[in-house]
């Protein structure tokens, strides 16, 4: 058989389209709408735009992977008119000022950015039915200081018991404590409602707080219109059950929004180094002024500065604070 391969003058190669090359400019969206997210549902993020025109959008291709979450500031394109059925383009995530992220499990899990610009965490706890959980106030206050946010406590159910064993804690920290009675405000012994809805005026707040401590009566108080679903606590264990799915930012009356979360069973700091869980017990910061150099803190340090606190409710938080540091990830070098 007569080779006709490439050879052969009488086949004719069809040269191959050059390809266009990619250009590494990419548009400058800078210029576009601004909004706010304010929440996110399967890939479809509401976003109040500051005009104040609510819009439904989806992320633009170039974005990438990147999760999105409540609270980012981004530019968008499209249809801008908020109607029915319209869809605008999230095209440029502009930086986060704060980001508040917890991990998904202790001892190096997985970390979630929960909510993105937000200047103030309230830390909502109930006095009664569930027990106040010092742990959780702990923990809370790290993450807050962790994401450069202004922490609130918030005590909620003070027809229930008395709020003096957790304000003697925490408002010595400095830390500014609210009493509230919203549910059953039955001759309460403090009920600083009218002074919590002014800290909140003109902020972006995030409330955290366990299942069943009336974080969402204590939203729909604050934004009436918000009808965020509450739940009652089981008797038999305790805790509550999640009545807030997804995160969802709302506007005050007075100005500013406030930020309600899913309960937390937990609040995962394996993000958080040993100097970062410090920062959130500023008594005990000033103690460890003391310690040798290169001191852990922890329970089975000779020498540690800590082990000299002697009033019950500093060894209390020594306490709290060694539970944290064991959970902190040895460096490699340490095997």
């Amino acid at each position: 058989m007569r080779d006709i391969g490439t050879d052969d003058p009488r086949v004719h190669v069809r040269p191959g389209r050059p390809s266009k090359p990619r250009t590494k400019i990419r548009p400058d969206y800078s210029d576009r709408p601004r909004g706010q997210v304010i929440t996110v549902d399967r890939g479809r993020y509401g976003v109040v735009m500051d005009d104040a025109v609510e819009v439904i959008a989806v992320k633009a291709r170039e974005l990438g992977r990147g999760a999105l979450v409540v609270g980012d500031r981004v530019r968008l394109t499209g249809d801008l008119s908020g109607r029915k059925d319209t869809l605008a383009r999230i095209v440029l995530i502009e930086e986060r000022r704060t980001e508040l992220t917890r991990s998904t499990d202790e001892g190096g899990g997985r970390e979630r950015t929960i909510v993105a610009n937000a200047d103030q965490m309230a830390i909502v706890v109930a006095l009664a039915q569930p027990e106040p959980k010092f742990g959780m106030i702990d923990r809370a206050l790290v993450a807050a200081m962790e994401a450069g946010m202004q922490p609130l406590l918030v005590l909620t159910k003070a027809d229930l018991a008395s709020h003096q064993k957790v304000e003697e804690v925490y408002e010595p920290l400095g830390l500014r404590v609210f009493v509230t009675a919203v549910k059953h405000p039955a001759a309460p012994q403090r009920d600083d409602l009218e002074a919590l809805r002014e800290a909140l005026t003109g902020h972006d707040t995030v409330l955290i707080g366990h299942s069943g401590v009336g974080k969402s009566t204590l939203f729909n108080t604050l934004v009436p219109d918000a009808d965020r679903r509450t739940g009652d606590v089981n008797d038999v264990t305790g805790k509550g059950r999640h009545t807030s799915v997804n995160a969802v930012s709302f506007a005050l009356p007075g100005g500013g929004r406030i930020i309600d979360t899913p309960g937390v069973r937990s609040f995962g700091l394996a993000h958080v180094d040993a100097a970062g869980l410090l920062r959130g017990f500023p008594d005990l910061e000033e103690v460890t002024a003391d310690c040798p150099r290169g001191c852990t803190h922890k329970a089975n340090e000779t020498e540690c500065a800590l082990d000299t606190v002697r009033d019950p409710l500093g060894q209390r938080r020594v306490e709290s604070l060694r539970r944290l540091l064991e959970q902190v990830p040895k460096p490699e070098w340490e095997g």
